[in-house]
């Protein structure tokens, strides 16, 4: 299914949501990052996506956004595009996050629409100058991130008007409830303005994201290797081909959403001799031994790169 908006856009394809390496005092493992990154570009990601909630942006300070932020762009040397999430309350510290993403090397940004905690939101019309005010003097696209955790209800016509209202804004990643379905009315009352519809959420709707016009995906990075085969055979029309794939990996696709959440990468990069140490910051909880094996054994049953990259 091709529309207008696909033939131009200038990313496409799986991005990985690349994790932030600790050590086990919960400090920055700047060797273990970068080894991520090698697996990550080698398994076949088309791209990365840094400082995301994945990646536990929210556990960082901003210095250590700054370390990643330069270690990240020099290590990747341009080998492939990197989208930077620079999501904040504040326009105006987003702009800032924003532009200092773009002269970095960022080929774009992620931000989600401003809220803080459960209730503290900003009306649709603040949601629309605030991607404005954002996009001000930038000079790379704007992804808009779409997903339950804001607690903010963007529907597809308001979305589709802020892409013909601030054209840097041309690129969607939804991961709400019945993204499918959203997409479509995304593209049919955006078209042009829409550049790239995209899948998020560990890949556990993308098959129908695909269906409904998706050309990319913000994935998990524990197995690009089987990801990022299903939205290239799609997109390159062998629709069949990209149906058994995304059945093959289902199972672990199911297990990360559902058992692991943004444990489940970095579980699967240790347990293949990546990194050392897979910890999340403090208070996040450690996986239950019993879901890292459940996750393990899914992903050696389908011979997964990460399993035997570094052996």
């Amino acid at each position: 299914m091709m529309h207008s908006g696909q033939r131009k856009a200038r990313y496409a394809g799986a991005f990985s949501v690349v994790p932030t390496i600790f050590d086990e005092r919960g400090e920055l493992d700047l060797d273990g990052q970068k080894r991520c990154i090698d697996f990550i570009i080698e398994a076949g990601a088309d791209g990365l996506c840094i400082l995301a909630n994945y990646s536990e942006q929210f556990a960082l300070s901003d210095r250590e956004r700054e370390i990643l932020t330069t270690t990240i762009f020099e290590h990747v040397a341009g080998r492939v595009p990197v989208i930077a999430t620079t999501s904040h309350f504040s326009s105006q510290i987003c702009a800032e996050r924003s532009k200092r993403a773009a002269q970095a090397g960022a080929a774009m940004v992620m931000i989600m629409p401003p809220y803080h905690g459960a209730t503290i939101r900003a009306s649709e019309s603040g949601v629309g100058e605030f991607y404005r005010r954002v996009a001000d003097g930038l000079d790379i696209p704007i992804m808009l991130q779409d997903a339950p955790m804001s607690g903010t209800p963007l529907s597809a016509a308001f979305l589709a008007q802020l892409a013909h209202d601030v054209p840097a804004v041309c690129y969607f990643k939804i991961e709400v409830a019945q993204s499918a379905g959203k997409l479509r009315e995304l593209i049919r009352l955006g078209g042009d303005a829409i550049e790239g519809p995209w899948d998020g959420e560990e890949a556990i709707t993308l098959f129908a994201d695909l269906e409904a016009g998706a050309t990319g995906g913000i994935l998990g990075a524990g197995y690009p290797d089987g990801l990022q085969p299903i939205i290239r055979d799609y997109l390159a029309g062998n629709r069949e081909q990209a149906m058994r794939g995304y059945e093959r990996w289902l199972p672990l696709i199911n297990y990360e959403n559902r058992q692991c959440g943004l444990l489940a990468s970095k579980a699967l990069m240790k347990a293949g001799g990546i990194i050392r140490c897979d910890m999340a910051r403090h208070p996040i909880p450690a996986l239950h031994p019993a879901t890292e094996a459940g996750l393990i054994e899914i992903a050696r049953n389908l011979d997964a790169m990460v399993l035997r990259w570094a052996r």
